[in-house]
C-alpha cells in the first residue's frame, strides 16, 4: 500500500467518524448549553487518530469495517475530547488553545468545560454500550476502555505528571507515565480494532505490542514538536512544558537522543508488523501510520 491509499482510507473515515459524532451530537435531550459545550471540543477538528486506528486494526486484520466499528471508534473520540478539555484547565495544564481555537474553559467557563468534559467521559461508555455487535465484544470493549481511561491508565498517568512537575524522573518512570498518560487511549484503540476482528491471542498480542509501541512514539513526537514547533503548526502553545517543568523526553535525553528514542519506538512497531506479516497479516494501514512520525523518523 503506498500513502496515496493510506491518506484515502484517512479522508474517508474521518468524515464518516465526523459525521457520527455530529448526528450522535445532534440527538442528545440534554441541557442545551451543556451539549453546546461538548460539541465546541469535539467538532473542533483534530486528525481522530485513536478512532483512525481502531479502523485501521480492524481492516487489516479482516478487509472490512462494520457500522459497529464505526460507533466503538467514534465513542472513544468522546473520551479522548473529555481529556482534553479537563487537560486544558487552569488545574491542570492551564492552556488557552487547541486545536488552533480556544480551549473550551475559555470559551464556556470553568464549570461547564468541567461538566462537558463529565458528560462526554460519560457518554462514550452509553454510546460504545449501542454498538451492533455481539454482547460479549461489547462487554469487553467496555472493560477494556475503562481499563485504559481510568485509575490504572489514562488518570493515573495524568497524576503522576502533574505530581512530577518540579521533579527529575528517570527514564523508566517517564515512560511509565506517558504508557498512561498518553499510551493507554492509543493502545486501547489498537486492542479494540483486533477484539472488532475476533483476533486470537497470539494476533491480539502483537497488535498490543505494536499499540504499545505506537502510543510511545506518540509521546516523544509530541514531546519534540513542543520544542521545535510553532503554535501557528500545533494549534496549542509550544514551549510550555519547559515554562512549566515537565518532565519530557527532550529535557531528560536532549533532542538527539529524544530522537533516538523516538527511532527505537518505531523499530519495535516495525518488529511487531513483521511478525504479524510472517504470520499472513501484511497490515498495510498499520505500516503506512507510522509514517505520521516521518518527520523526526532517523
Amino acid at each position: 500500500m503506498n500513502r496515496t491509499k493510506l491518506e484515502k482510507f484517512t479522508r474517508h473515515y474521518r468524515t464518516l467518524i465526523n459525521q457520527d459524532l455530529q448526528q450522535y451530537l445532534t440527538s442528545l435531550t440534554g441541557n442545551v448549553n451543556l451539549v453546546k459545550a461538548m460539541s465546541y471540543s469535539v467538532m473542533a477538528g483534530g486528525k481522530r487518530i485513536r478512532p483512525l486506528l481502531v479502523l485501521a486494526v480492524c481492516h487489516d486484520l479482516t478487509g472490512e469495517i462494520t457500522e459497529g466499528a464505526l460507533t466503538v471508534a467514534a465513542s472513544l473520540e468522546l473520551l479522548h475530547t473529555y481529556s482534553l478539555i479537563h487537560d486544558d484547565l487552569p488545574e491542570m495544564d492551564n492552556d488557552d488553545l487547541r486545536r488552533g481555537r480556544l480551549t473550551n474553559h475559555k470559551v464556556f467557563g470553568q464549570a461547564a468545560a468541567v461538566l462537558a468534559g463529565d458528560a462526554l467521559l460519560t457518554n462514550a461508555f452509553a454510546w460504545l454500550a449501542t454498538a451492533d455487535l455481539p454482547s460479549g465484544e461489547v462487554v469487553k470493549l467496555i472493560g477494556c476502555l475503562g481499563q485504559a481511561a481510568g485509575a490504572e491508565g489514562m488518570v493515573s498517568g495524568q497524576m503522576s505528571d502533574i505530581l512530577g512537575e518540579n521533579q527529575k524522573l528517570k527514564l523508566a518512570e517517564l515512560q511509565q507515565l506517558h504508557r498512561q498518560k498518553t499510551g493507554a487511549l492509543l493502545l486501547y484503540a489498537c486492542q479494540a480494532g483486533a477484539i472488532l476482528a475476533g483476533a486470537s491471542s497470539k494476533i491480539e498480542n502483537l497488535i498490543i505490542i505494536y499499540g504499545q509501541a505506537f502510543g510511545l512514539a506518540f509521546q516523544i513526537y509530541d514531546d519534540i514538536l513542543d520544542e521545535t514547533s510553532t503554535t501557528v503548526e500545533q494549534g496549542k502553545r509550544v514551549h510550555k512544558d519547559q515554562t512549566e517543568h515537565k518532565n519530557t523526553y527532550p529535557g531528560l535525553l536532549g533532542i538527539s537522543g529524544a530522537q533516538e528514542a523516538l527511532a527505537q519506538a518505531l523499530e519495535q512497531a516495525a518488529e511487531a508488523l513483521e511478525k504479524l506479516r510472517s504470520l499472513g497479516y501484511e497490515c498495510p494501514l498499520l505500516k503506512d501510520m507510522l509514517g505520521y512520525f516521518a518527520g523526526e523518523k532517523k
